[in-house]
């Protein structure tokens, strides 16, 4: 019995590290490729995975910004702090709520697109077929979806940023009984342009960690519906865990 169990963790963890080489070797291959992408792929991937993604961004995120000051804009005022209110939501919004909410969805929306696309070409054998061809896949299906990823995700969390803060003012005047110009003149004097740089960065991160994410999962489905099944749902998994796990440490890094 015993020496079951320890075969199962020691099969496990060769899995575990076979998983880690190839996923290395998937970034490795796409970075050397970065500096020669198909512009025409990568306008179509940033259309469909970037804009497309814009209206849900934009729903998640003004409610998030209107419930947040719902839920401090009362112990701010029983506090005598309203004057703080409108800078608390602009930091928060800036430093975390925006990009990792906005990573969050685009992971559900955006990973588990790229794995479900990716494969279905897998298990159709249409990969192979580019091999055949001598179209290298990851420079034809990867790079492209990539590069698309890490430079929309800033631009979703931008809009992120104000359309969260929108919804705080909107609570804050209308609600809570905060004056405009308390709430506005919060924003200037807390808030700082570094808060708002530091979450664009971690969208680069965030984009590039749901791309590569959802191209691995595809390149690595198991044939058949079911296989792809289970690959888009890994794939989103696996990206919003890593999302939470990254944004930690850019956070010491960019917010000490």
């Amino acid at each position: 019995m015993l020496v079951r169990y320890l075969e199962k963790i020691g099969h496990s963890m060769i899995a575990g590290f076979e998983n880690c080489g190839r996923v290395m070797m998937l970034v490795w291959d796409t970075y050397k490729l970065l500096s020669k992408p198909n512009i025409k792929h990568v306008l179509y991937q940033m259309s469909h995975l970037g804009v497309d993604s814009l209206p849900i961004v934009m729903l998640t995120i003004l409610f998030t910004g209107m419930v947040m000051t719902v839920q401090i804009s009362h112990e701010f005022i029983k506090y005598g702090a309203q004057s703080s209110v409108g800078g608390v939501i602009a930091i928060a919004m800036g430093r975390e709520l925006a990009p990792v909410l906005t990573g969050v969805v685009a992971a559900g929306r955006v990973g588990a697109a790229i794995t479900a696309e990716i494969g279905s070409m897998k298990v159709t054998e249409q990969i192979d077929a580019l091999r055949v061809m001598a179209i290298n896949p990851v420079a034809y299906l990867v790079v492209p979806r990539v590069l698309a990823c890490m430079l929309m995700l800033p631009v979703l969390v931008i809009f992120a940023d104000v359309i969260g803060t929108i919804g705080g003012y909107l609570v804050a005047t209308l609600h809570s009984g905060i004056g405009s110009f308390t709430f506005i003149q919060s924003i200037k004097v807390f808030a700082v342009i570094n808060d708002v740089i530091g979450g664009l960065i971690k969208s680069v991160a965030f984009g590039g960690i749901i791309a590569m994410v959802g191209c691995y999962k595809g390149l690595n489905a198991p044939d058949g519906a079911e296989g792809v099944g289970k690959a888009t749902t890994g794939s989103v998994v696996s990206s919003i865990i890593l999302i939470f796990i990254s944004n930690y440490f850019l956070s010491l890094l960019l917010y000490r």
